[in-house]
């Protein structure tokens, strides 16, 4: 035997980060436009992201995709989001290179990247990058968080929540709706958000101090549905009585004395669709104001949660060497319409309320009862100075705020840097701030092309030249391309939302114009000098052509084109049979239930049992079969469309077989094989909003909101469930993909 002395230990490795490495905290906030933050001009209060720009910089022609899941792509692979295959929303994936919405291996994010040189990574808040066929128990987790490259995670997986009462994950499993945060007051899951991202900082600070972490910190606010108390939007009464022009203009001269804007920055005119002010009524007037006075108190409070953040940094000693970058995903969101709506799943079908209805709500506007959006006037001023707003190339949908700070290197805070970036420079730009770059091979996998260019150096220097000079843009059929200081932008109008219908543009590619913009002399996107260079705007277009090409922009988006879904990796069940359990069945893979369906429920009923037997949704969009006291219930809503099927005997002492047919609209409930109740539902069965606080279907109990008010949630059946199962009528039945779209589309 050899002496323990003569032994060489052999030691496994471990990633070493670089020396001196910094912490890294991205914040992305969600449909902020590129004036509606203090620092960028907005009369909405933020005073801690403020704070963050005084004490850092402010980029002004930083540039994103214009949609959510798209961004996110670019901003964590440092790739174009077609070419990593997140060319749209990830509810409306294709079976197309460019649209397939499954980030490729071929692309490591950058938490894996991170990860891999020896640093914590954590992630908080909305995703979004997940397939939504791939929501389930059984993942597959390869584009969850933790499959990207996190360690720990907790947030919500697809487009938005209801903040009062949201579906969540921790890592990768789905946990029980929350009821408190360390803040006094009701639920609300910004500050539940930042309770967790303090947690993650100081458990990773208790175990190792000197191992750098990278926070990545998304809210689901400002997107909708805009949720706050009172005491948030209350201090903002009045202060939008004067309409959208005003704070437009308001917006824009307080952006020349920042100097965020260059002084001979043009204001875009108010378009036609964006009705003057003084043309409303007093009731629309009175109702579009409180709209925006709860949207700017949901920023306010936004901000608080992120000054939480901020603070605990600062006070653990930690501010120094910490990179800290926030930004905006897109412009503002025009998805509440011209009037704004209470229930926004509900109105992308066009099933909108009335001034009238909307005005006998307005003090619920905020509050659980209701998933509101404000008109897209507002969204309008908030983009001041450009024109339009998300799912747009113009610059109100691709230019966005944009601020970073690290005290320890950038040393002129308060400035502003008016160099071109976009999304895909931020992964390579923060691994070459310590050092890295992007790596050439991952788990033996060849990398592809990387878009993004390391720009770090001109985070410490402003007079650093622009590292970019080309940049196409595409959403939703919108097209423009940036390349040496110009600017060329299609006119094509979405088919999404009826905005043909008042938007002035082109509903067809064959009918295209182009219009061309000197952006090194026209800041905002103002000027139209295609008849001046018709040379210019014909290279441009072939320039598109070009990149659009090389990035599997093709084919555009369409859809009435029928492109073929891409699949989840099994297909959705024709019949499935469930038991209770204490989470909920991703709704992605419940048998469709659109074309008609069978649901059929064996349960025990020793007395008049109470409870919910099966549920999916809330009360903006959900069903539920349920027990009241031994009466049997099946309650459907959507937006106006309800239908409400009650028994005449209550059920008690035996076993019994509840069961719900549908088919073409026409609602029956049997009890063994006697028919009870039956009903008509002229809305869309189902095809639940994404905006539901259930993010799946539930047996035997019901988490976050009730489908209707004759119940509470959360809500357990008293009796025994045996089986429920759900038996689709037509298994290939489903919306048309243009209404698909729409859904879809409005949730991002």
């Amino acid at each position: 035997m050899a002496a323990a002395s003569s032994i060489e230990p052999h030691l496994v490795p471990y990633p070493t980060p670089p020396v001196d490495a910094p912490n890294m905290v991205v914040i992305v906030l969600d449909d902020i436009g590129f004036g509606q933050l203090g620092c960028f001009g907005s009369l909405i209060n933020t005073p801690h992201i403020d704070s963050l720009a005084e004490r850092g910089i402010r980029l002004n022609r930083f540039h994103v995709t214009s949609i959510c899941s798209s961004t996110r792509a670019a901003l964590f692979t440092g790739r174009n989001h077609h070419a990593v295959g997140v060319g749209a929303t990830q509810e409306t994936s294709f079976a197309l290179p460019g649209y397939s919405g499954r980030i490729p291996k071929t692309a490591a994010a950058l938490p894996r990247i991170l990860r891999d040189n020896g640093y914590n990574t954590m992630c908080v808040g909305k995703w979004h990058l997940t397939p939504q066929a791939d929501y389930s128990a059984s993942g597959p987790f390869e584009r969850w968080p933790l499959g990207l490259g996190f360690e720990r995670y907790y947030g919500f997986l697809g487009a938005e929540t209801n903040h009062w009462s949201p579906e969540l994950v921790r890592d990768n499993t789905p946990i029980p709706t929350p009821t408190h945060t360390t803040q006094d007051g009701a639920y609300h899951l910004s500050e539940d958000l930042a309770d967790q991202a303090i947690s993650m900082i100081r458990d990773q600070q208790h175990a190792t101090t000197d191992k750098p972490f990278f926070l990545w910190f998304a809210t689901g606010a400002a997107h909708a549905p805009h949720h706050v108390t009172r005491e948030w939007f209350e201090p903002y009464a009045g202060q939008f009585d004067e309409g959208w022009e005003v704070l437009r203009e308001r917006t824009y001269q307080r952006q020349l004395e920042m100097g965020v804007i260059p002084p001979d920055t043009n204001l875009t005119p108010r378009p036609t669709w964006v009705p003057e002010w003084s043309t409303l009524s007093p009731n629309e007037r009175r109702l579009f104001a409180r709209y925006m006075e709860v949207f700017a108190g949901f920023v306010t409070h936004t901000d608080a949660q992120i000054g939480r953040i901020l603070a605990f940094i600062d006070e653990q000693g930690l501010a120094d060497n910490t990179i800290i970058t926030l930004m905006s995903d897109n412009g503002t969101s025009s998805e509440g319409g011209p009037t704004g709506t209470l229930n926004e799943a509900a109105s992308w079908l066009g099933d909108h309320a009335t001034v009238e209805e909307a005005l006998a709500n307005i003090d619920e506007i905020g509050g659980p009862n209701h998933t509101n959006h404000y008109p897209w006037g507002w969204a309008w001023a908030g983009n001041s100075p450009f024109q339009l707003w998300k799912r747009y190339s113009w610059l109100g949908g691709v230019r966005a705020p944009f601020i970073a700070r690290w005290p320890k290197k950038i040393k002129d805070a308060g400035s502003v840097r008016n160099q071109f970036t976009h999304a895909i420079d931020l992964a390579p730009t923060l691994l070459g701030a310590i050092g890295l770059s992007m790596p050439k091979v991952v788990d033996g996998v060849q990398q592809q092309r990387v878009d993004g260019v390391d720009a770090s150096t001109m985070l410490f220097d402003t007079s650093r030249p622009e590292h970019r000079a080309t940049q196409y843009f595409e959403m939703h059929g919108s097209r423009s391309i940036y390349h040496e200081g110009w600017k060329a932008t299609s006119n094509f109008v979405s088919p999404l939302f009826n905005e043909r219908a008042h938007i002035t543009g082109s509903h067809s590619y064959e009918t295209d114009v182009w219009q061309l913009f000197d952006l090194t002399n026209d800041f905002s996107e103002s000027t139209d000098l295609s008849a001046q260079y018709p040379e210019r705007i014909r290279e441009l277009e072939s320039l598109w052509i070009e990149q659009a090409t090389a990035n599997n922009v093709f084919p555009l988006f369409d859809p009435a084109a029928g492109y073929p879904g891409h699949p989840g990796e099994y297909p959705l069940p024709r019949s499935a049979t469930y038991q209770p359990s204490d989470h909920p069945i991703a709704a992605g893979r419940v048998p469709s239930m659109f074309g008609g369906f069978t649901m059929a429920a064996y349960i025990d009923c020793p007395a008049n049992e109470t409870g919910i037997i099966a549920a999916l949704g809330d009360h903006q969009g959900g069903w539920t079969l349920r027990l009241d006291h031994g009466t049997p219930h099946f309650d459907v809503v959507y937006g106006h469309q309800r239908a409400h099927l009650v028994g005449t005997e209550k059920i008690s002492g035996s076993e019994f077989r509840l069961t719900v047919t549908m088919k073409a609209g026409a609602l029956a409930l049997f009890v063994n094989d006697s028919q009870i109740a039956t009903g008509h539902f002229g809305g869309m069965f189902m095809f639940p909003g994404v905006t539901t606080a259930a993010g799946g279907m539930w047996i035997g109990r019901h988490e976050g909101l009730p489908i209707v008010d004759q119940y509470a949630s959360p809500n357990a059946f008293t009796g025994h469930i045996k089986t429920v199962t759900i038996s689709s009528g037509s298994s290939s039945a489903g919306p048309s993909l243009a209404t698909t779209m729409r859904i879809a589309e409005g949730a991002d």
